[in-house]
């Protein structure tokens, strides 16, 4: 007899009854409900220590302290989205930002700027989950994929009343049921791998940098 048959054997005259079934409940951890002030906590002690950077800001400021970040990294190039936020904000201002590189062509003819001339991209948000202290990314049309994953710093724009407590909190109160995009991302830090070493890298296969402005 084979040891897989002896386990098979020991298990069918196993005394004592039928195994009992085990519960099931697939329902998502509950959370206490946070305040604002709480949630932006979490949010800051889960995204900073990956090196996440993380500024509050106070409705139209938000430009003046990004053209502040970027002129202290040397940014010449910052590519955004061609829907009407931010462009048009940034358009409209006069805060010393760098030169606007709008993403309004097809892939094809923007891999030499994506690659070799943009130096930072800045990109909306669909919200925050202070959890795990990770961004919610719809990209789309408008928006896409790579502005938030090929220029070396990536900017996203955080609306402070748009910070859920959990993922399950955001799913709901946004009724993501209703229809999704072919590519959600959550972003929780930038871009890391590490080698067998466990030695972590940053920026290997996208931004070496996020900066989040929180905007309340």
């Amino acid at each position: 007899m084979s040891s897989r048959d002896q386990i098979l054997q020991r298990l069918r005259q196993r005394r004592g009854g039928p195994l009992p079934t085990p519960e099931q409940d697939f329902s998502p951890l509950q959370r206490p409900p946070w305040t604002l002030d709480e949630k932006l906590a979490r949010f800051r002690a889960a995204m900073e220590p990956v090196h996440g950077e993380i500024h509050d800001c106070r409705d139209r400021d938000w430009v003046v302290e990004l053209a502040a970040l970027l002129e202290a990294r040397e940014v010449t190039t910052l590519l955004v989205g061609n829907g009407p936020a931010p462009l048009a904000t940034l358009s409209s201002s006069a805060a010393g930002l760098p030169e606007l590189m709008v993403y309004d062509e097809p892939v094809d003819n923007w891999k030499t700027h994506l690659f070799s001339q943009v130096d930072a991209g800045l990109t909306t948000t669909r919200g925050g989950i202070a959890e795990t202290g990770s961004l919610i990314l719809w990209p789309g049309a408008e928006e896409p994929r790579l502005i938030s994953l090929v220029p070396p710093v990536h900017i996203a724009l955080l609306n402070a009343s748009e910070l859920y407590g959990t993922l399950a909190e955001a799913m709901a109160g946004q009724n993501w049921s209703s229809g999704m995009p072919t590519n959600a991302l959550l972003i929780s830090g930038p871009s890391k791998t590490a080698d067998i070493e466990q030695t972590l890298a940053y920026g290997v296969h996208g931004p070496r940098e996020l900066i989040v402005l929180v905007i309340s």
